[in-house]
């Protein structure tokens, strides 16, 4: 028995990195997945977006925990398309009982030559993608009445404005991390009610291509400072996707069937430095 069986959780920026994490270790406890990314390239993002193989090997790994995944290819910035995703998944599995707005991008580092349309971007995707995400199933939701569990990736940003430089997509990304704690707290409001709860989960440095990658090691490395600023309180370099995946597996599953609108660090300590 898991403890997510016979449930459906759809996952936003699930071809890898915390996406693919969040999928397998769902899926480990019987959850069937609704995996949804764009694996399109971003003009104001130096490092690459997640491709088809990418996608492919979370469906892998996913199936050969002989669970059920459908795929679908959307923008999270686009409603409509997002919706056209969450209706052919639920066609295909069954109605949504878990929704983990998770799909995010991070410019630390660029260099920008329009940090206005890089602010947008990362705005665009963090936030916009997430209200999108969570809109497009929630009165679903609330019409099956059968409750069900949220949780919105934020950021140690989304708790604390420490470690971001001036640039137009640093400070798009610890505006849009804010604002996922505001959609939070708003969605709790309407939608702990029918027993749908909604939480935020606020990684610090996760071990990702978002941070892995050789544009945020160029500027770590010219920036000793930065790294100073965004150093853990614990001796901890990068965390393991699977720690963010494990925190999320408690809020949506009957352990955490109580905890509603908070805002849970797996941080190393970052935020009480």
């Amino acid at each position: 028995m898991g403890k997510l069986d016979g449930k459906v959780a759809l996952i936003t920026g699930a071809a890898r990195g915390q996406g693919r994490s969040h999928a397998i270790r769902l899926a480990q406890e019987g959850a069937d997945i609704i995996a949804v990314d764009w694996l399109t390239d971003i003009d104001t993002v130096d490092y690459p977006m997640a491709t088809q193989s990418d996608l492919d090997e979370t469906v892998k790994q996913v199936e050969a925990l002989d669970r059920r995944i459908h795929t679908a290819k959307a923008d999270v910035r686009d409603f409509t398309a997002v919706q056209a995703a969450y209706r052919a998944g639920v066609a295909e599995l069954g109605p949504v009982d878990i929704v983990l707005g998770n799909a995010g991008i991070c410019q630390l580092g660029s260099v920008e030559k329009d940090p206005e349309r890089a602010f947008l971007d990362v705005v665009g995707v963090n936030l916009i993608g997430v209200w999108n995400t969570v809109y497009v199933a929630a009165q679903d939701m609330i019409d099956r009445d059968a409750g069900g569990a949220i949780v919105l990736t934020s950021s140690t940003q989304g708790l604390s404005g420490r470690g971001a430089d001036g640039s137009g997509g640093a400070l798009g990304y610890a505006a849009a991390k804010h604002g996922v704690v505001g959609l939070m707290r708003s969605f709790a409001n309407w939608l702990s009610p029918h027993n749908i709860r909604v939480n935020t989960v606020h990684p610090t440095g996760v071990a990702t291509p978002m941070v892995e990658n050789d544009v945020v090691g160029r500027y770590l490395q010219e920036n000793p400072q930065a790294g100073q600023m965004a150093a853990n309180l614990m001796p901890v370099g990068l965390t393991d996707p699977v720690d963010i995946s494990n925190a999320i597996l408690f809020l949506v599953s009957d352990d955490g069937r109580y905890v509603t609108g908070v805002t849970l660090p797996v941080d190393a300590g970052f935020n009480v430095k």
